[in-house]
């Protein structure tokens, strides 16, 4: 009973919850303002009073594509916003930390290998390596 309370109670468990339930209440927010406000004013613009209820029928098949396009156009808004909000400034982010960071690797010349900067032989092939720096370790 201590390790499923445990697992409850990990960090990366309810911020998963949180960001569910914040993630739901969103698509909620944009999927009423692209059915009550977007496409009511491009129903406004093609002179149909109800957007979502365009459809077409073939052979007594009814294709609701005004519904369909509701829910493309609340995917594009979430989306978006993800890509805007939450990717762009990560990346940006991973970027700029990575550019502070100090080199303590490098590729082996002869074996391609990551050995540290300092090395004076590579650990894999064995082939002796100049420093970078131009030190070498007595």
């Amino acid at each position: 009973m201590s390790g499923f309370k445990k697992f409850l109670l990990r960090g990366n468990l309810i911020e998963l919850a949180v960001a569910v339930v914040i993630g739901t209440a969103f698509g909620a927010v944009v999927t009423a303002l692209v059915g009550d406000l977007i496409t009511p004013l491009i129903a406004a613009i093609g002179g149909k009073p109800n957007f979502s209820t365009l459809s077409f029928t073939v052979n007594h098949s009814k294709f609701a594509y005004g519904a369909f396009i509701n829910a493309l156009l609340s995917f594009l808004i979430i989306a978006t916003v993800i890509y805007f909000l939450v990717v762009a400034p990560v990346v940006r982010l991973l970027a700029f930390t990575q550019r502070k960071q100090e080199a303590t690797e490098r590729e082996c010349p002869e074996c391609l290998s990551e050995i540290p900067v300092k090395a004076t032989r590579c650990m894999y092939c064995t082939a002796v390596v100049t420093p970078i720096g131009g030190h070498t370790s007595a």
